[in-house]
């Protein structure tokens, strides 16, 4: 009613795309039409009518210079006329019925047929993706013939699993007809992932890189929820609670990860799958009033020993008639962001009477492969290039926070959420067109910038994730398959930001090409001295979300599902940023440590983020320390509030002296607290007194420079006040600073 339709899920409005085809001087009308093909999938098509018949190609270059991908029509139909209703308006429903395979084929009459069997292959996966159900020719683009970049990683992925070979995301961009990318897959090399096979039964299997990781740190602290991976759904309707037991008991025979357990056997690192007949599950059950959700909730995730399999729960609530909560419960040990999403998805078919396509492999078998691969040389290369990327001294972000860092690290924390409106995204999305880089790399470059405005650092390494699911055979398997890449630039102050991003974009690439090397692993080739009260590395992770996913219905007969917001009070890192584009908006979540930062220092940041996206937006040959990140009520804040300082005061005093008077005035008032300690006014003057003798007599005069480097305690305002008595100057030196930064200033 309203002329919008979702797409990809997306919100599109439709007169939006025919306003913008009207822009174009060469087309003197236009109509949009969304049509549905035989999959069910939504696609938009636009009928113009131009001025000259040559420009009808330049119109998806056109569009895509003014919208967003998911906007962009998957056809471009030239006629003669609009059709239109005797009222004189457009005929939407002949348009619907427009044949557009038809016109398809009297457009393509002259079809350049394949030549080899390659070309005849990729032929027949554009045609299955494209669900096509025409010939094509190896000319014809797969963006043109109604691809996109969702599309464009099934593509990948498929020719991943024909070939057994790996085309990077970007080559699609760059190449795109059937013609190229086939010359790309015959000078390719094989994929390393074309190793992993099913293997024998044993009793146990080694664990994965990533598994270790996350068994050792849960080792240090048994009692952790930092790694659970909970998740809640909403159910309305007739609920079978025995029908949905099964059905996860069903998702436990299928996925072996979900009946794996962890030790060590002769000091190695083990996991051990359980026999289908030999696991224990049962799914809760709690009938609960609506106001104590919340608290059952965050009763329900507490810790898993990894010795007993499942490493899953389940636990069924009822609050109202016909409504429930389905609680999931996993350690990431066994799970990933896309695991929970598959355990969703399955969950849906199988409680609705489908069966889910068999498994070729399962994680264990990944697993042997990865310790077989890391004892080959086919992935010295990688660590090559990585050890290469962070040879000589590695940067430590100097990050300024609100409260001082603890000895150990806590992992308590909370999120700040801010939007990034349309417009703004709608010019990122161009810009990173313009650039061929990607709106993660925009966003990246920025985080960069951001961190160089708040540090003066040059250097920076930023954590980002990756899926890590090559090889098709993986798409469908439970298990931790996510990796951490390190991605570490040079954002220096004179750079101009065209040049800086096109360095992210390199980065970025050369990173993703050498992906297999796990985080952990990397760690450990470094030799990396392990701080307790950070993670080694970095301390910021930036997480771009995309969420041009396949709109997949979960509601079943009777059964209406949807997911249930669940607010998290664990921080992994010191910072995380989240950025995620939905309905043409970008959604910045920032999740924080509250033992670092406070709230308002970290609104504040998401404010500077944005305005730094606005900067380059506007102008992409800005200079990156030209930037502005300030608000224009901070700039006032800084310039006037803060510069209105005059006052008046003895200007024949020194400082030490004016002190002498207030200790004067009023000796037994306080002067200093520090936790449960006071000091008097007195009291700080006689402390300060002592330390002044003391530093005459080790030959402090006038122009004597003192060293300070003291934890924020009464002894450093005493160190400062004696300094000053003694007729010195102070210089304070961060104990949080880097070593070699502490001894040249010593």
């Amino acid at each position: 009613k309203d002329n919008q339709v979702k797409i990809r899920g997306y919100r599109v409005d439709i007169g939006e795309i025919e306003s913008t085809l009207l822009s174009n001087e060469f087309i003197n009308k236009a109509a949009v039409a969304c049509k549905i093909d035989e999959h069910s999938e939504k696609y938009l098509v636009a009928f113009v009518v131009v001025k000259d018949d040559k420009k009808v190609k330049e119109v998806r270059n056109y569009l895509s210079s003014k919208l967003p991908d998911y906007m962009v029509p998957a056809y471009i139909v030239d006629l003669k006329e609009i059709p239109l209703t005797s009222t004189g308006k457009v005929n939407r429903k002949e348009l619907m019925n427009f044949d557009i395979i038809k016109y398809r084929m009297k457009k393509n009459y002259e079809i350049t047929a394949p030549r080899n069997e390659v070309e005849e292959r990729v032929v027949e996966i554009f045609k299955e993706i494209l669900n096509l159900d025409y010939d094509i020719g190896i000319d014809e683009d797969f963006f043109e013939l109604g691809g996109h970049s969702l599309k464009a990683t099934f593509l990948v992925s498929r020719i991943h699993k024909e070939f057994e070979v790996e085309i990077p995301l970007m080559e699609i961009f760059k190449v795109s007809t059937v013609e190229k990318i086939s010359e790309i897959i015959g000078v390719s090399e094989k994929s390393i992932y074309d190793g992993i096979k099913s293997v024998e039964k044993r009793e146990y299997y080694k664990m994965s890189a990533a598994q270790k990781r996350m068994y050792i740190i849960n080792q240090m602290d048994k009692e952790t929820t930092t790694y659970n991976m909970p998740s809640v759904l909403k159910l309305i309707g007739n609920l079978d609670r025995v029908k949905i037991e099964n059905t996860f008991k069903e998702l436990i025979k299928r996925h072996e990860s979900l009946r794996t357990s962890f030790t060590t056997v002769e000091g190695e690192l083990v996991q051990i799958v359980k026999e289908v007949s030999k696991v224990e599950f049962k799914v809760g059950y709690k009938e609960a009033n609506k106001e104590d959700i919340k608290d059952i909730i965050k009763a329900f995730i507490r810790p898993f020993d990894l010795s007993k399999a499942p490493l899953l729960r389940v636990k069924l609530l009822k609050f109202m008639e016909d409504e429930y909560l389905i609680m999931v419960d996993m350690h990431h040990i066994i799970s990933d962001g896309v695991s929970l999403r598959l355990v969703i998805e399955e969950f849906a078919k199988i409680y609705g009477g489908e069966e889910p396509e068999p498994l070729k492999v399962q994680y264990k078998d990944y697993a042997v492969w990865q310790n077989e691969l890391f004892e080959s040389e086919k992935i010295k290369k990688q660590e090559k290039y990585w050890l290469e990327r962070f040879k000589g001294e590695i940067p430590v972000l100097n990050m300024q926070t609100d409260y001082q860092r603890s000895a150990v690290r806590s992992n308590k924390g909370t999120s700040n959420i801010s939007i990034i409106n349309k417009e703004l995204t709608n010019k990122l999305n161009r810009l990173a067109k313009e650039t061929g880089s990607t709106l993660y790399m925009i966003l990246l470059s920025a985080v960069n910038i951001l961190l160089w405005k708040y540090t003066g650092q040059e250097d920076i390494v930023i954590g980002s994730p990756i899926a890590g699911r090559h090889h098709n055979d993986l798409t469908n398997i439970v298990g931790m398959f996510v990796n951490t890449l390190t991605m570490r630039n040079y954002p220096r102050s004179d750079k101009v930001f065209r040049k800086f991003l096109k360095e992210v974009k390199e980065n970025s690439l050369r990173a993703y090409d050498n992906q297999d090397i796990q985080f952990e692993e990397l760690v450990d080739k470094l030799s990396i001295k392990r701080d307790i009260s950070r993670n080694p590395l970095f301390d910021i992770m930036f997480v771009f979300q995309n969420t041009e996913v396949i709109e997949k219905n979960l509601d079943l007969e009777g059964l209406e599902i949807s997911p249930y917001d669940l607010e998290s009070d664990i921080a992994k890192f010191d910072i995380t940023i989240t950025a995620t584009e939905i309905d043409r908006k970008i959604s910045l979540n920032i999740n924080y440590a509250v033992s670092l930062y406070k709230k308002s220092t970290i609104k504040r940041l998401a404010n500077h983020f944005t305005n730094i996206l606005e900067e380059i937006s506007k102008n992409i040959d800005i200079k990156i320390k030209d930037i502005d990140i300030l608000s224009e009520k901070e700039k006032h804040q800084l310039l006037v509030e803060f510069n209105d300082t005059e006052s008046d005061y003895p200007k024949d005093k020194t400082i030490h002296q004016l002190f002498e008077e207030q200790v004067e005035k009023t000796p037994d008032n306080t002067a200093v607290i520090y936790e449960i300690e006071n000091l008097t006014y007195k009291e700080l003057n006689e402390k300060a007194n002592q330390l002044a003798r003391l530093l005459r007599n080790k030959g402090v005069k006038a122009d004597s420079t003192v060293g300070i480097m003291l934890e924020k305690t009464p002894e450093m305002i005493i160190s400062l006040i004696a300094v000053l008595k003694a007729g010195g100057a102070y210089v304070p030196i961060d104990i949080n600073y880097p070593d070699d930064r502490i001894n040249h200033m010593i």
